[in-house]
């Protein structure tokens, strides 16, 4: 469905130092720095897949998902989406995909969110019954119906990021392209955003790429990871994948009446607080029994836990590993 072959995009950024010399020198002589947001990034996508797309910042996850949505024309390289060239064919491929950017809105600012709808649907030419149909829908799952009548400017971000999405899927686009979809949301908002792609993906078999830096959004919407940096591919895998490579060091929390820890290798200290301690046990020095046994030795302890890395820190590692 979804095919990127060796695409490439660079920017050319204008700099220059702060003063109002500096200033009125670049209004003759402007400086340039070419900036290679995407080098030679490949990767295909299955219909009804959920990808994470992950990356420390500017290492070209907007960029990637602006180039298959249309918005961007590459330098170099081929994508081809459902058959189409996104930017080449942009009137027929926007009528098979839904895009939310999470900083951006494409709800009109003034005017009821029913009306942005409606707007929607014409720009669209969904038809009425179809339109209705996913309305009444998205209305239901999202629990709109406090909201339709209400001015987007008026609305909380974790309200109109619920209207973000039903307005994304109004036109049944069979890939939803989500960029920072939950950034700045509570956490009951989050819930709620998270089951609705889980929920979209699952009955109508969407294809879900999601872009952000929320690692909890990643363990909940997505089966696949694509790691991107410096604008390429670093790695490609499941999130099940990742923690069996990244596995090796596991977190034992301790909660302990007296005593004192000794030193032990291949065991390091963490956190610790009078009666509670975190531990990092790195499994090819000590496994987790022996280190357990040693722990129970040095202190009278009440209460034990074992857990592996979260996701923060496994992206945290690759980060680390790839030198991005």
């Amino acid at each position: 469905m979804i095919e990127l072959s060796h695409i490439s995009k660079t920017f050319r950024v204008a700099r220059r130092n702060a003063g109002l010399s500096e200033a009125f020198r670049a209004l003759f002589h402007k400086e340039y720095t070419l900036v290679h947001a995407l080098a030679d990034v490949s990767f295909r996508i299955g219909a009804g897949e959920m990808v994470g797309y992950i990356g420390p910042n500017g290492a070209g996850k907007s960029s990637t998902i602006k180039v298959m949505s249309g918005v961007l024309t590459p330098d170099g390289g081929s994508c081809t989406i459902n058959g189409r060239t996104p930017w080449k064919e942009r009137k027929a491929h926007v009528k098979e995909i839904g895009v939310v950017f999470g900083q951006r809105s494409q709800l009109w600012w003034d005017v009821p969110v029913i009306d942005s709808f409606e707007l929607l649907r014409d720009i669209y030419a969904v038809e009425d019954a179809s339109y209705r149909r996913n309305l009444e829908e998205m209305t239901e799952l999202l629990n709109l119906s406090e909201l339709l009548r209400t001015p987007a400017r008026q609305l909380s971000l974790g309200q109109r990021m619920r209207c973000e999405l039903a307005a994304s899927l109004l036109h049944d686009p069979k890939i939803l392209f989500l960029d920072e979809p939950t950034i700045g949301l509570d956490a009951a908002s989050k819930v709620a955003v998270r089951e609705f792609i889980r929920r979209i993906n699952a009955e109508r078999k969407t294809t879900v790429i999601l872009t952000t830096h929320d690692m909890q959004d990643i363990e909940a919407i997505a089966e696949r990871i694509l790691l991107i940096g410096r604008g390429r591919i670093l790695l490609d895998g499941s999130l099940g994948e990742l923690q069996k490579r990244h596995s090796r060091v596991k977190r034992i929390a301790v909660d302990y009446a007296g005593g004192r820890f000794l030193p032990c290798e291949g065991l390091t200290l963490q956190s610790g607080d009078e009666g509670h301690a975190v531990f990092a046990a790195d499994t090819d020095v000590i496994s987790v029994s022996e280190a357990i046994a040693h722990l129970a030795k040095s202190a009278n302890i009440t209460d034990l836990s074992v857990t592996g890395a979260t996701a923060e820190e496994l992206v945290l590692s690759l980060y680390e590993e790839f030198q991005i």
